[in-house]
């Protein structure tokens, strides 16, 4: 009988496979699933460490920075979908995540020179170029907005 067939290498007896793994290899389970996200944190680890913001990066840092994208992401998504309802649409477009960026005063001071493609303006008439209401008129039946146009009957 070979020895190495039943036992590992040096003599010592072990359940490790061909690979040098001892038994069942336990499914994978990643960064963002253990933070509880949706955002994921592997990719956040290899943007910062591709894009060289610092020569060391701590474990926290990815995990933390996904969290803050989430939550944007999340309030955004909702607030244009609330504008969506708002205009009785079912789907969300550019224009309702302008309006609902621009309205909420947090996230317009946020993103206050990005510029939305496809997103517009919002609706804002100055206040001047609007007609006058003329109040007095209805009160006197008229008489009193009348006499305040005629010069004639001012200077008597």
């Amino acid at each position: 009988m070979d020895a190495t067939k039943t036992t590992g290498a040096g003599g010592r007896r072990s359940g490790r496979d061909a690979g040098g793994r001892r038994g069942e290899r336990k499914k994978a389970v990643s960064k963002s699933v253990k933070a509880g996200l949706q955002f994921p944190v592997g990719r956040i680890v290899r943007y910062l460490k591709k894009g060289r913001y610092a020569q060391r990066t701590g474990t926290g840092a990815p995990i933390y920075l996904s969290a803050v994208l989430e939550y944007l992401a999340a309030e955004v998504l909702e607030l244009a979908g609330n504008a969506a309802r708002g205009n009785k649409k079912n789907r969300i477009n550019p224009r309702h995540v302008l309006l609902a960026v621009r309205k909420d005063d947090e996230l317009g001071k946020l993103l206050q020179s990005v510029t939305i493609s496809s997103g517009g303006v919002l609706p804002n008439i100055n206040p001047v170029l609007l007609p006058k209401k003329s109040h007095s008129a209805s009160a006197d039946g008229g008489k009193a907005s009348k006499a305040a146009k005629s010069p004639k009957k001012a200077a008597a």
